[in-house]
């Protein structure tokens, strides 16, 4: 075979090879997602597939404990944005002593939520999934307190409904993977 066929049929083949692996991640997502999305009316099925592949795109580990460690990591950055965003707010001048106590309510909620998903992750990577589920369902509660802290007050609105619920639905995500472990 002549020098530029063999490079070619390499390439070739590497393309097919790598067009392969990642078609299959992607199928493997989507039925991830699927079985997910159905099983959890909370989990927005676009949501999922978004995710899930967010979250792959910087793991090393294959497979649905890939998926999982993945989503949990993606919660802890996450976690991180809601920190900031809310020491962002308490920041500014001229919020109304309610308000500011329901952003520093949300700050110590997320903060603990930082070391309940270190918590969750180590669970998860040594297969003690009952215990993963506890912590990832523990800032999953965080997001909805956080939430139901500001709807307490007739007219008070959280400026931070669109990450909350971002939250609850990765924690949604990380919990149905988890479960599928059990």
């Amino acid at each position: 075979m002549r020098p530029l066929s063999c490079l070619f049929f390499s390439s070739f083949t590497f393309a097919l090879y790598f067009h392969g692996a990642y078609g299959a991640t992607d199928n493997f997502i989507n039925g991830t997602c699927t079985q997910i999305a159905s099983n959890d009316p909370n989990v927005n099925f676009t949501f999922c597939i978004a995710t899930l592949q967010v979250a792959m795109k910087n793991n090393s580990v294959g497979g649905l404990e890939g998926l999982g460690l993945a989503t949990m990591n993606l919660m802890k950055t996450n976690v991180s944005g809601i920190i900031f965003q809310i020491k962002n707010l308490l920041n500014q001048q001229g919020l109304e002593p309610y308000h500011r106590n329901c952003l520093m309510d949300c700050h110590e909620l997320y903060s603990d939520s930082v070391d309940a998903l270190n918590v969750a992750s180590q669970s998860f990577a040594s297969k003690r999934y009952f215990d993963a589920n506890i912590q990832v369902s523990a800032v999953m509660d965080a997001s909805t307190t956080c939430e139901d802290g500001f709807s307490e007050k007739e007219g008070e609105v959280s400026p931070l409904t669109s990450m909350n619920n971002v939250m609850f639905q990765l924690c949604a995500i990380a919990l149905s993977i988890t479960n599928m472990f059990s």
